[in-house]
């Protein structure tokens, strides 16, 4: 073995890089702008979920609409073709959207149905005041959702979805309805 006497600097070289190259690969991108938005956007669109369930508690009707989420659902896609988004994405997030929303809603009816009453708030009308404002949410989340879909392959997505996600939640029924909501954003392959 030949002894070389800058044999120690090169391997403190070659040391102090691979923890350089260690610490840069454990520190994640910064998320991008584009998610923040994307998720109050969900989570406002899951907070009136509560008045949903006002509506639905009142008038006795079910909560399982399926007419209504057939043509919400078909909304979405149509739009998804205006905006050059892959339909059938657009369909899975919409339906994670409406299955949060239904979390929601019967969480808070068997909150209610134990207490034998629900709270006494204001009820807006659910098809002239709370579908309208739904279906605002949902053009806004489509434009949301097409500026963070470049984003959704990026093996640090999940982390970042994570992070801003947890800074949402209210409380525990609504934490795991936007878990819910947001469970297929991120395309990671595992």
């Amino acid at each position: 073995m030949l002894h070389s006497p800058r044999l120690p600097q090169l391997l403190t070289c070659a040391l102090f890089g691979l923890f350089a190259c260690g610490a840069q690969a454990g520190t994640p991108a910064p998320a991008p702008a584009s998610l923040l938005p994307l998720l109050v956007t969900i989570n406002e669109r899951l907070s009136i979920a509560d008045l949903v369930a006002l509506t639905k508690w009142d008038s006795g009707k079910p909560i399982q609409d399926t007419a209504r989420e057939s043509q919400v659902i078909d909304n979405a896609r149509k739009m998804a073709v205006s905006r050059k988004l892959d339909p059938d994405e657009v369909a899975e997030l919409t339906a994670a959207q409406i299955e949060a929303n239904k979390l929601v809603q019967y969480g808070l009816l068997a909150q209610w149905r134990a207490a034998d009453k629900a709270p006494d708030t204001p009820r807006p009308d659910l098809v002239n005041q709370i579908r309208p404002r739904l279906d605002e949410l949902q053009n806004r989340l489509l434009q949301q959702y097409a500026d963070f879909a470049p984003y959704r392959n990026d093996p640090n997505c999940p982390d970042w979805l994570g992070t801003e996600r947890a800074s949402l939640i209210k409380d525990q029924l609504h934490g795991q309805a936007l878990i819910r909501a947001t469970g297929e954003l991120c395309v990671v392959a595992q």
